[in-house]
């Protein structure tokens, strides 16, 4: 039987909805400077890959997790240290596929999910039963679908996102965030990959605010209002009300932390702009226009961009953008990259390149 979640559009969505909509359009018109967004990238990053790991039990701190990913060696904690440094790599490759415009299948799931797990190579799903336990009590909290079943429901679910384009996006994410779980695909790494997966369906509809908010935060805030909220039905068996359970509570909970991480980043933004931190002084930026100063977001994240990234930020066509890349190269504003008509890619000039600071 075909996916098909079950969920009403409450009052309290469609404020948050709303309220999603106001922070995303309010944020993306907000100068920025590119050394203040790369650091605040770089902080969210770190947060969310904290934050995704300390749910699943590791238990590196916020100051240890950014060490670690610098290559500092936690000695007595290789395997903590092994665990945020392959997530810090799936969380890469995530955003590496929103670039590309990946869709939403079964090889972006297992890619993701191999590199969340640290493994070389692609892992099968489970080929038996798995079972979800109380840490404290033992006492188990959910059984999922059998293995046999779970083939033919990951087909269906991918499918489902693929044409769920009419939706909210955040609707989407969220639905994507439970029904993994729901599925729980694999052994291991089924809650970190989800979460993954969530942030792949904001990324790549729109709502990445810049890559500067994280909801695993959120959650990791308060755990026990989180499983609460995946636990939709009462019995812990899958096939005994969850395979039909109704998810609007959990969509409520949801959509109110993409709120809640909006509204923290918007104030944020709102804050260093009364410090004078959002505007930048110096000559050289002030030697650039409006569309070279927006291009400069691409480069606060990547050392290298392509004319598809270009025209997405830009909002113009691929050809528009061919044409403005050729300009700025002949301008000195950038230079080639990768000079393959195939795999062509952009750099900032090297003069530019002190106002920003990278990793």
């Amino acid at each position: 039987m075909a996916f098909s979640p079950k969920y009403m559009v409450t009052a309290q969505m469609l404020a948050n909805l709303a309220k999603i909509e106001v922070i995303k359009q309010q944020f993306e018109n907000q100068p920025i400077s590119p050394q203040l967004l790369l650091s605040l990238r770089e902080s969210a990053k770190v947060a969310t890959i904290h934050y995704s790991t300390q749910i699943e039990g590791n238990r590196l701190t916020g100051k240890e997790v950014a060490e670690a990913l610098k290559g500092r060696r936690l000695p007595q904690r290789e395997k903590d240290e092994q665990e945020v440094k392959a997530y810090y790599k799936a969380w890469n490759a995530m955003e590496e596929a929103v670039v590309a415009n990946r869709s939403f299948d079964e090889n972006l799931i297992a890619n993701i999910h191999s590199l969340v797990d640290g493994s070389k190579s692609i892992i099968p799903y489970r080929d038996n039963q798995n079972a979800i336990y109380d840490s404290e009590t033992g006492a188990k909290i959910y059984l999922p679908p059998e293995a046999k079943d779970v083939p033919d429901m990951m087909t269906d679910f991918c499918q489902w996102v693929q044409n769920a384009g009419n939706l909210p996006v955040p609707l989407v994410a969220g639905i994507v965030h439970y029904q993994f779980v729901t599925i729980h695909p694999y052994y291991d790494g089924n809650g970190r990959t989800a979460r993954l997966l969530t942030s792949f369906i904001m990324r790549k509809g729109g709502y990445g605010l810049k890559g500067i908010y994280s909801l695993e935060e959120y959650y990791a805030k308060d755990l026990i209002r989180y499983y609460d909220a995946l636990q939709t039905h009462p019995h812990h068996n899958y096939y005994y009300g969850r395979h039909e359970a109704d998810i609007t509570s959990w969509l409520e909970y949801f959509v109110a932390g993409v709120a809640d991480a909006f509204n923290k980043v918007n104030e944020h933004a709102k804050d260093e702009k009364t410090k004078g931190f959002t505007t930048d002084k110096s000559p050289l930026l002030r030697e650039l226009d409006i569309k070279q100063r927006k291009v400069l977001e691409l480069f606060a994240e990547f050392k290298e961009v392509n004319s598809t990234q270009i025209a997405d930020i830009l909002g113009i066509s691929a050809q528009s953008a061919r044409t403005l890349l050729r300009q700025w190269i002949a301008e000195g504003f950038l230079q080639y990259a990768n000079e393959s008509k195939k795999a062509r890619t952009y750099k900032l000039a090297e003069r530019l390149e002190k106002l920003l600071l990278y990793k």
